[in-house]
């Protein structure tokens, strides 16, 4: 999926005045940085053990740029030193460390990972990278606070959590719920829940003051209704998901298991869908259901979710779940930042939908010779505009299926193809170059600036890729497929 590059500064100037409009601008803008206030730079000294050499590189787990490297040091010689310096504006967080060594001079490089936390304490990293999980051979100094307590929590919550799953095992597969045993095992489970859950808040509270205390919630153990059937058992879990959750820590956010533990209560609802149509409708619902928990949290946490849900909902083309976050782009506590892409999304499902005249946008006739898209002269009883880029996973997908299919109900003499590619860098730009000439008879054109265009900004085109199927009479949208097989149907219902 090729992602609109609006630029970030807008994004966030358009939700600030809308926020300054409202008259409490500055105290959002206190409340929502105050976390990063006190940080400062923090540095990691690494010792290399082991190895001939090795390129470290620092990669965030969060953030617009996850999985990006943030700081790279190469040429690491066995016994040497490398001092990586991390933003304050990045802290604090989740890292991977990833060291890339050589066994030998002439060895090629292989790869091992580390995935550390790093708060308001510079950090000193003794690393055997072949012996990466080795405790002796890859340690930090004995004073060291975050990823310690990582280790010692994570050990004792296994323990504790243990007998949980044992039991829970058991409720789960007995096959005599109404005898006293069962009764016995479903208040034994509970007590241990509970002891459990008190063990977790207990930890929370003792170290407050650590950056990696904000992942023990999500530990947390909900109640299960153990009489009811596998129905009532789900239900329970997804009413008491948000129970022990803490959504006025803006830290949450800075965290990697938030998107895990989120993914999970949606997996819920996706459980129960049989259609494409329930799964739509149960996804806006736990989308609903969340940001309502959240919206009384800190901002940040509240934007997060809201953010989070947008993008699920565009992943999978959802329109009912984008228009049910409307609301939440006006209030001032939610800072959101994708605002501007969601309020885009939007105008676009009402200005881009069927019965409705396509966008113009400039083409050229079959002699070559410019000519306005609504203008064109054709045979064809449809059009079919589609955005797209050679260099998007799911447009390669989509282009396996939509060119045979396209051949299959008969071409040109069904359907007009113009092909729009959004393509923008050079290594795009060839991979377009290559991808077209196996699409032959389709109208290829690639807009100079790519995602950001007047034609995809006329269609409202936020990722890739798009399909508007027009009538070639009347001009008007027919239908907004988003498959090949969708894009079949809709042609033999118009039929």
């Amino acid at each position: 999926m090729k992602l609109s590059k609006m630029d970030n500064v807008k994004k966030m100037g358009k939700g600030f005045i809308k926020i300054c409009e409202s008259g409490i601008f500055v105290l959002l803008f206190v409340f929502a940085f105050n976390v990063h206030s006190e940080a400062q730079d923090v540095t990691i000294k690494v010792h290399i053990s082991g190895v001939y050499d090795s390129k470290i590189t620092l990669l965030p787990l969060v953030g617009a740029n996850a999985l990006k490297p943030l700081v790279e040091k190469t040429g690491i010689k066995n016994g040497g030193i490398s001092i990586i310096t991390v933003p304050k504006d990045r802290l604090p967080g989740a890292f991977v460390l990833r060291f890339d060594y050589k066994e030998k001079e002439s060895s090629t490089p292989y790869p091992s990972e580390k995935y550390i936390f790093i708060n308001n304490q510079n950090l000193e990293l003794w690393v055997h990278p072949k012996a990466i999980s080795t405790p002796d051979s890859t340690y930090f100094q004995k004073d060291e606070k975050e990823n310690n307590l990582f280790v010692f929590f994570s050990t004792e919550n296994a323990k504790r959590k243990q007998q949980i799953g044992l039991l829970q095992n058991f409720l789960m597969a007995y096959d005599k719920p109404q005898s006293n045993f069962y009764s016995n095992g479903i208040q034994e489970y509970e007590t241990r829940r509970v002891e459990y859950n008190q063990w977790v808040t207990s930890q929370m509270n003792q170290h407050k003051d650590a950056f990696i205390s904000s992942t023990f919630a999500f530990q947390y153990v909900q109640p299960i209704d153990w009489k009811g059937k596998e129905a009532d058992r789900m239900n329970s879990l997804m009413a008491h998901y948000f129970d022990n959750m803490d959504f006025k820590d803006p830290l949450l956010v800075k965290t990697a298991e938030l998107k895990e533990w989120m993914d999970k209560y949606v997996n819920f609802y996706g459980a129960m869908s049989t259609t494409i149509a329930l799964r739509d409708s149960l996804f806006t619902l736990a989308g609903k259901r969340s940001i309502e928990k959240a919206k009384s949290g800190h901002p940040l946490v509240y934007g997060w979710v809201v953010d989070y849900f947008y993008k699920g909902y565009e992943g999978f083309n959802i329109p009912s779940g984008i228009k049910m976050l409307e609301p939440y782009l006006q209030d001032p506590r939610c800072l959101t930042s994708k605002r501007l892409e969601i309020e885009k999304r939007l105008q676009g499902i009402e200005s881009i939908r069927p019965g409705i005249v396509a966008p113009d946008f400039l083409t050229t006739d079959k002699a070559g010779k410019a000519v306005q898209f609504l203008n064109y002269k054709m045979d064809s009883p449809y059009k079919l505009v589609l955005f797209w880029s050679a260099d998007c996973q799911h447009c390669k997908e989509l282009m396996e299926k939509l060119y045979p299919t396209y051949q299959q109900i008969g071409g040109k003499e069904k359907m007009e193809v113009f092909a729009l590619s959004l393509d923008f860098t050079d290594v795009e730009i060839k991979a377009w170059e290559d991808a077209k000439s196996k699409l032959v008879g389709w109208k290829h054109s690639r807009p100079k600036e790519g995602i950001n265009s007047p034609e995809a900004n006329a269609y409202y085109v936020l990722a890739t890729p798009v399909m508007i199927l027009v009538d070639s009479k009347t001009n008007k949208i027919v239908a907004l497929p988003d498959s090949a097989e969708q894009l079949e149907e809709a042609i033999k219902k118009i039929k």
